[in-house]
């Protein structure tokens, strides 16, 4: 680790000035690197999400049903659906490859890849279909 707030003493003269540089240099390089390797590893971090709430049956009260988006950095992840019924609950997962699914996907899922497309990690209550969630408007 670095110790950037540890008290060293004061250059009495150029070399010892030149050699101070020469490890700000060294520390700054290492840190360079550092910054790097986690904006490299990140790409594979969840870092985009979108939800969507919605109604799929009218005689059931809410929109206690929902879609979620969740894309890395290269757009790819899944999209999680749960539909919410009288008798119970379904759950549905989908992959997501460069930002599309080879499967078939309701228009909430769509909207749901579309908000965590567009938006990177910050949330916005909204739903096309009424109700609140998280996405772009």
């Amino acid at each position: 680790m670095f110790n950037f707030f540890q008290k060293k003493k004061e250059p009495e003269n150029l070399k010892e000035l030149l050699s101070q540089f020469k490890d700000l240099k060294g520390d700054f390089e290492k840190i360079s690197k550092e910054l790097e390797n986690l904006k490299e590893e990140s790409k594979f971090s969840v870092q985009k999400v979108g939800i969507v709430r919605f109604n799929p049956f009218k005689d059931v009260g809410g929109n206690q049903s929902f879609s979620i988006c969740l894309l890395d950095g290269n757009d790819d992840g899944m999209v999680v659906t749960s539909l919410y019924t009288k008798e119970g609950n379904r759950v549905y997962g989908k992959p997501i490859k460069a930002g599309i699914s080879e499967y078939l996907l309701s228009e909430e899922e769509k909207e749901a890849i579309e908000y965590a497309k567009r938006k990177k990690s910050k949330f916005n209550n909204c739903s096309s279909t009424g109700g609140g969630g998280l996405g772009a408007h």
